[in-house]
């Protein structure tokens, strides 16, 4: 598939500047041959539009007028955002190929709409409902009355469990798990006592989950992702947690059980919470934080320890174990300075 620059700008808005010329592919600044099309979106990469080769690059309006380039260019406030836009319009995503595949199995009383494709080895459960125009691929398991909304696609072995919702135009990815039991245990005085984990998961409209992420259904009340939220592979969320609408959680993250973690959040890969916080809205997280309390006020944080040699390390961790000494040291010291001022004061009087 290919597009003439001048069609790219018609579907996509932005503005072109220079000859129009059909572009083959998308391809990043270093690789990008004639029939390229790469984007600039950091200032401070400037310099490698000098050794850059691509066919047109999208820039915005203010770097374009800054650059001594005679190549096509096309003028976007975001270029990275009209890169993506581009990328979709380059790579479309397959419809899906309606029916069920013989080798899939369909409980009693389920229902799929119009549209949907059933591959092979899918297994359905009972009472299940599957909307319109959704793909569900190989290996796939899905429990006793869940419910699916529109345009739902499912990757290979995603296994979603009994009486989870899942919203309209969701992705999930291979591997991932929805709605197993979260961690729900009472200690008897001997062992643990196992307590039933009746919640379910929501996961609502526009959401996407990365490959092998796993969301605990709720131990009594629901574990609920809200509409337009982006979850990375590797992700744990446990019981009765809720992630707020449009946030965005990185790789490897892990979230304790009922956290609350607002809207328009971002989280970096490794971060963790401890469980019953609740996380203001538009607040960043750096990766590998480790988040101990709530958070009221937005803003960004973050609590990584800079990363030395191990000999600087174990050097700097000896005096840590002796911190608490130090401030009560300091406070000592800073107690007889005042008790020493004050005598002198007394005697100038």
């Amino acid at each position: 598939m290919s597009y003439m620059l001048s069609e790219i700008v018609a579907k996509l808005g932005g503005t072109l500047r220079g000859e129009d010329r059909r572009i083959e592919r998308l391809a990043p600044l270093d690789t990008a041959g004639q029939d390229d099309l790469a984007f600039l979106a950091n200032p401070k990469y400037r310099r490698r539009m000098d050794a850059c080769e691509a066919g047109a690059v999208i820039v915005t309006p203010a770097l374009a007028d800054d650059l001594a380039d005679t190549r096509p260019l096309i003028l976007a406030e975001d270029p990275y955002l009209y890169f993506a836009r581009v990328a979709t319009l380059f790579h479309p995503v397959a419809p899906p190929v309606e029916g069920i595949h013989p080798g899939s199995t369909v409980g009693e009383g389920s229902r799929v709409g119009k549209g949907t494709e059933i591959r092979e080895l899918v297994s359905i459960g009972r009472h299940v409902t599957i909307g319109e125009n959704c793909k569900i691929y190989p290996g796939v398991v899905i429990g006793d009355e869940v419910s699916i909304g529109d345009s739902v696609t499912l990757h290979a072995n995603v296994t979603v469990y009994h009486g989870c919702r899942i919203g309209d135009r969701v992705g999930i990815h291979s591997g991932s798990v929805i709605g197993a039991d979260g961690f729900g245990l009472a200690w008897t005085g001997e062992d643990w006592f196992k307590i039933p984990q009746t919640g379910r998961v929501i996961i609502e409209d526009d959401v996407e989950i990365g490959a092998n992420t796993t969301i605990d259904r709720g131990a009594m009340a629901d574990t609920v992702i809200r509409r337009g939220a982006k979850i990375d592979n590797l992700v744990q969320i446990a019981h009765n947690v809720q992630i707020g609408e449009h946030s965005a959680i990185a790789g490897c993250v892990g979230i304790a059980g009922s956290t609350r973690v607002g809207a328009y959040c971002t989280v970096g890969g490794a971060a963790m919470f401890v469980g019953h916080i609740d996380i203001a809205d538009k607040t960043h997280i750096g990766g590998g934080t480790l988040v101990s309390k709530s958070i009221r006020t937005p803003g960004t944080y973050a609590s990584s320890y800079p990363m030395s040699t191990m000999k600087d390390w174990m050097a700097n961790a000896v005096h840590l174990r002796h911190l608490d000494d130090l401030v009560k040291r300091v406070k000592r010291l800073e107690r007889e300075q005042k008790t020493r001022n004050n005598r002198e004061d007394d005697t100038d009087e």
